[in-house]
């Protein structure tokens, strides 16, 4: 479904854009831009802001992970280290004891990595909803009337069309029924 929106929509950003060129008698010149979205998302000081403030949120849980993986191989050397010295009962609670540690700094390492990525994806998409505001704004400001990147991001009414377009549809499927 997002799919077919997404297509929609630029064919509509197409078709706007063909309406602009194909009919400039009818009207004033207009003023078009483009936004390479990705190059601005990466190079925004915005970005390296949420970033760096992710990475010192969630900084001591990566001394945890680090100081528990420390104290898994720390003990996997003893225990390889003793093993021949070791009864039977002591080997496999070293061994027991080896598997529980592994497991704990596998669970911690998952809920890190899904801890991270939950919240990038949230300051991701703050960032993104800010940068497009800033884009509506500016073409605004600098008397833009289309502005495109992955999709329209800004259209000025002097180039929005939709109104006669659904009209047209309108007409069509009274015509058609």
């Amino acid at each position: 479904m997002s799919f077919l929106k997404q297509h929609f929509t630029k064919a509509l950003a197409v078709c706007a854009l063909l309406c602009v060129v194909v009919v400039p008698a009818q009207s004033q010149e207009q003023k078009i831009g483009f936004v390479n979205v990705p190059l601005l998302m990466d190079r925004a000081p915005q970005t390296k802001a949420a970033m760096d403030a992710l990475e010192e949120e969630f900084a001591p849980r990566q001394r945890e992970i680090l100081a528990k993986q420390k104290e898994y191989q720390d003990l996997t050397e003893k225990v390889q280290r003793d093993v021949a010295v070791m009864g039977e009962s002591e080997r496999r609670n070293a061994e027991k004891d080896l598997r529980d540690l592994q497991r704990e700094v596998v669970r911690l390492q998952n809920e890190y990595r899904e801890d991270v990525n939950l919240r990038r994806n949230e300051e991701l998409g703050n960032l993104q909803r800010s940068l497009l505001k800033e884009v509506q704004d500016y073409a605004q400001a600098s008397g833009f009337d289309l502005v495109v990147g992955d999709g329209v991001l800004f259209a000025s009414n002097a180039v929005n069309i939709t109104e006669m377009v659904l009209r047209a549809v309108e007409a069509n499927y009274q015509a058609a029924n």
